[in-house]
């Protein structure tokens, strides 16, 4: 009797280890406008400026069974994470989706790639929060599994999700984070947004068991292509929110201003990009947009314009828009207006080592810094891509006379 008490408890142990992300997301913060009570605020310097610092694409896990392709790959990363992170000193840092590439990974390995993917910014004792990408959604990792395990292993993570019904399928990374000038201030100065443009696959296989703890190289089992743009419901949430603000912290006029982050551009994007060039928009364009996936709900033809409530919703509810910035495509780094909202786009720079891209495209990253008004009016904001070695580029500044 006692082997098989003991293969039970084995079994069920095994479980246990190869499964560890909960799969629920917990109601985070007591108030809807203190949503990080126990979380210190993110604030300006005292000379009045702010630098966020912003990685994207890191694209962990690739290759799992090539030492000189995947685990080289995230060796890079990592090390451009730590050397941009001590020379930078952000004040605040963003991950803007594909954390991981989640075709490799499998249950039994997806948890040590989000502890690498964090630990340069936990070691640095930087604030930071993550939006997801279409390689965060897979057979076995999911945006919602992300979230819950980097608020577990990560103290200064400020990621969490929207409230249950926002967001549609495997999208529930709709959330704001408040910063302000000064720790006692009442009101935030600036809200940053985060959205959930969803993508990839989920799980729709009957017999995915058999690979899912498989961890000897390969490509894990994908399920059903899931949507690729940012949920309507989304738009509903925004205008709830922003009518929150403006009822408990009054109307933003020239005091309150916002910055936001998607991770797959509005495909309003690929519009744009035939007007780009050198002199009004610095930096990298190598990527060709309007392709299926290349911008948001383009896998599929009956995607077509579903994300235009989200990019209506952002024109009308995010005062003082300075900037609206996404990754996904690897090589571009530039800044435009969308002239159909007039809303400012930007591209940040491809991050990881894993990911496709060419060698003269380079690795690093998208600094923005803002700078506060002596007279207390809206702040002012810079940005430019930095590589890894220290060279910069593509600096403009995020107001009306972007392109001019």
């Amino acid at each position: 009797m006692a082997l098989p008490i003991l293969l039970t408890l084995a079994l069920s142990l095994f479980e246990i280890l190869a499964s560890p992300i909960p799969q629920t997301l917990p109601t985070i913060g007591s108030s809807r406008l203190n949503p990080y009570p126990n979380k210190p605020r993110i604030v300006f310097r005292k000379d009045g400026t702010l630098k966020i610092t912003v990685f994207s694409d890191l694209h962990f896990g690739e290759f799992p069974d090539e030492p000189l392709v995947g685990p080289a790959h995230d060796l890079n990363s990592t090390r451009l994470m730590k050397r941009v992170l001590k020379e930078e000193k952000p004040d605040y840092a963003v991950v803007n989706g594909d954390l991981v590439t989640g075709e490799y990974t499998f249950k039994n390995n997806v948890t040590r790639l989000l502890d690498q993917v964090v630990a340069p910014l936990n070691v640095a004792k930087v604030p930071f929060s993550s939006s997801h990408g279409n390689h965060d959604n897979q057979v076995n990792i999911t945006h919602a599994e992300e979230i819950l395990y980097e608020q577990k292993i990560a103290p200064l993570s400020y990621t969490r999700a929207a409230p249950p019904g926002v967001g549609g399928a495997e999208g529930p990374g709709n959330y704001w984070v408040p910063i302000y000038k000064n720790s006692k201030d009442r009101v935030p100065s600036l809200v940053v947004w985060f959205f959930d443009s969803r993508g990839g696959a989920i799980l729709h296989l009957p017999d995915v068991e058999l690979c899912l703890n498989d961890s000897t190289g390969g490509v894990s089992p994908q399920g059903a292509q899931n949507e690729d743009f940012v949920d309507a419901s989304v738009a509903a949430w925004m205008a709830s929110e922003a009518k929150a603000m403006e009822e408990a912290w009054g109307p933003a006029g020239t005091t309150r201003s916002s910055l936001a982050f998607v991770h797959i551009p509005p495909h309003y994007i690929a519009a744009v990009q035939p007007t780009v060039t050198p002199e009004k928009n610095p930096g990298l364009n190598a990527d060709v947009l309007g392709g299926p996936g290349s911008v948001q709900a383009s896998v599929s033809p009956d995607f077509q314009g579903k994300d235009g409530p989200f990019w209506d919703a952002v024109k009308q509810n995010l005062p003082n828009l300075f900037a609206v910035i996404s990754g996904h495509n690897h090589g571009n780094e530039w800044c435009a207006h969308e002239p159909t909202k007039g809303i400012t786009f930007c591209y940040d720079k491809h991050s990881g080592y894993g990911g496709y891209g060419e060698p003269t495209w380079g690795f690093g990253v998208r600094n923005i810094i803002f700078h506060s008004s002596p007279d207390g009016g809206l702040p002012k904001a810079e940005s430019w891509i930095r590589l890894e070695e220290g060279e910069t580029r593509a600096h403009v500044w995020l107001n009306s006379t972007l392109g001019v």
